[in-house]
C-alpha cells in the first residue's frame, strides 16, 4: 500500500490544466492519426498490401479500435519516456506522480494509459480525480507549486541542524 501524501494532494492541477491537457493531447492524436493514415494511403499505393488499405476503410469498428491502440500506446510512451508527462502536460507546466511521491513506475503508467479506454473517462476529471489517476494511484501536479511547497518543507526541516561550511 502506497503512503498518501498530502503535498501531492495540495498541488494537484487545476480542472482547467486538466481540460487543456486533454485538448492538447487530443489534437495531437488526430495529428498522430493524420500521418498513420497518409502513411497508410502511401504504403498502400506503392504495395498494394490489402492492410495498408484498410487501415483508412475499414469501417466504425475499425476506426473505434485503432483509435483506442493508437491512443493507449500514444499516452503510454509519453508517459513513460518523459517523467510523467504527456505534450499536454509539458505545455500546462504539470506532471503526473505516484500519490506517494515517487516518480510513477511503469505499472502505474500503464494503468494509466489502460484506463483512459473506460468509456466517459475523459469527463472524469472534472470530479476529485480522474479515474485513471483513482485506478493507477496517480495525481496529475502543478510541477512549480508542488516544488516550491517542497522546498519550503525541507527548509522547515533543516531548521535546527547543524551547517556544514
Amino acid at each position: 500500500m502506497r503512503k498518501h501524501l498530502k503535498i501531492i494532494e495540495i498541488n494537484r492541477a487545476t480542472g482547467g490544466q486538466r481540460f487543456a491537457n486533454y485538448l492538447i493531447d487530443l489534437l495531437a492524436l488526430f495529428a498522430v492519426n493524420f500521418v498513420i493514415s497518409m502513411a497508410s494511403m502511401f504504403l498502400y499505393e506503392m504495395t498494394s498490401a490489402y492492410f495498408f488499405y484498410f487501415y483508412n476503410n475499414g469501417g466504425m469498428v475499425w476506426e473505434f479500435l485503432s483509435g483506442y491502440v493508437i491512443s493507449t500506446v500514444y499516452y503510454f510512451i509519453w508517459e513513460y519516456f518523459s517523467n510523467g508527462r504527456t505534450l499536454g502536460k509539458i505545455v500546462t507546466g504539470t506532471r503526473a506522480v505516484s500519490i506517494d511521491g515517487e516518480d510513477a513506475s511503469t505499472t502505474q503508467i500503464l494503468y494509466r494509459s489502460l484506463c483512459r479506454l473506460i468509456p466517459f473517462n475523459a469527463f472524469s476529471f472534472l470530479g476529485e480525480n480522474g479515474w485513471h489517476d483513482t485506478l493507477s494511484q496517480t495525481r496529475v501536479i502543478d510541477i512549480k507549486k508542488y516544488l516550491a511547497d517542497r522546498q519550503i518543507k525541507e527548509e522547515i526541516e533543516a531548521i535546527g541542524t547543524k551547517e556544514i561550511a
